[in-house]
């Protein structure tokens, strides 16, 4: 069956309610085939509820969607078998050895044994799990355990992988290699739908959801995203006391939010009299310190949307 609409994901005013808790309210978006698809949100925001019914494995409240041409009210079963799933823990059997996990989704996915010791052998040739295939899961440090959990997922050749918050609690040069993994996958036309805080993961998405206590507030291409819906204007400074340096900027007049990054701060105002602005800001200031305009990041743009969801 193909992809309902050629979309990879479709999904219509989606909505999960546990009690009287709202998770995910009416979410509506569409991903297309191999794309990489980004749900950006704080923790608790909906992003896990929403993958794991598009996994089939949270009935909807309501709502309607499609994965892999299959209904998510009706067809979950079906989805299973069409799909790669990592969850937000570690998915894997800490007392089996690297390859046994492997062989046991293997055997989970119905694999083919010639298909599966091909992609196996590849795995254990081309990347570091060759070298702790008969380790313990437990004994392995989280970045490879990461890694194999991805391979676990992906070694049936789903046509969508679904990835809840992949790499938390990852360093930093694990998660750059895990992404160099994700970037092949789409490449060779599988689409990968995954759920982050991390904002230059969310940087590395073709598109981008971001969704704050269970709604979506913004989708789209991140880059065309923070000129579209950023609706103020943002100054950087650069200060050996930035803790000091926000609290006293914030006590000037039509100063949005004061953000550290590093030992700068980004500064946003409302974009209507923001030159005025800035020469307030600059008369708080030591001789020789002056903002100046940069364009705004995505956290930038992420706090922006959180506070105007919570207002």
């Amino acid at each position: 069956m193909k992809e309902r609409n050629g979309k990879a994901v479709s999904v219509q005013e989606l909505r999960r309610e546990f009690g009287n808790f709202v998770a995910v309210n009416d979410v509506s978006f569409d991903v297309d085939r191999g794309e990489i698809f980004g749900f950006l949100g704080p923790n608790g925001a909906g992003k896990s509820t929403t993958i794991r019914m598009l996994c089939g494995l949270l009935k909807p409240t309501s709502g309607s969607g499609h994965v892999a041409g299959f209904d998510v009210m009706r067809e979950s079963e079906k989805i299973k078998t069409r799909i790669g799933y990592m969850s937000q823990k570690f998915s894997l059997y800490q007392t089996l050895t690297v390859e046994e996990n492997l062989n046991f989704y293997a055997g989970v996915y119905l694999m083919d044994k010639d298909d599966h010791r091909q992609k196996k052998n590849r795995f254990f040739s081309t990347t570091i799990l060759g070298e702790v295939r008969e380790q313990m899961v437990a004994d392995l440090p989280s970045g490879t355990r990461q890694l194999l959990a991805l391979f676990c997922a992906i070694q049936h050749d789903p046509e969508i992988i679904f990835l809840d918050e992949p790499t938390a609690g990852v360093d930093p040069i694990s998660r750059r290699y895990f992404w160099e993994q994700i970037d092949l996958q789409a490449e060779s036309g599988v689409t990968v739908f995954v759920t982050t805080h991390y904002l230059d993961e969310a940087e590395e998405c073709d598109r981008i959801g971001m969704i704050f206590s269970g709604e979506l507030s913004a989708i789209g291409d991140p880059r065309k995203l923070k000129r579209t819906r950023f609706t103020g204007k943002v100054f950087r400074l650069a200060t050996d006391t930035p803790w000091e340096t926000a609290a006293q900027i914030k006590q000037v007049e039509g100063v949005k939010d004061v953000a550290p990054f590093g030992s700068e701060l980004h500064i946003t105002v409302s974009k209507e009299n923001s030159d005025a602005i800035a020469q307030r800001i600059n008369a708080e200031l030591p001789a020789g310190m002056s903002v100046k305009t940069v364009e705004p990041t995505l956290e930038d743009l992420f706090i922006a949307l959180i506070e105007e969801t919570e207002a």
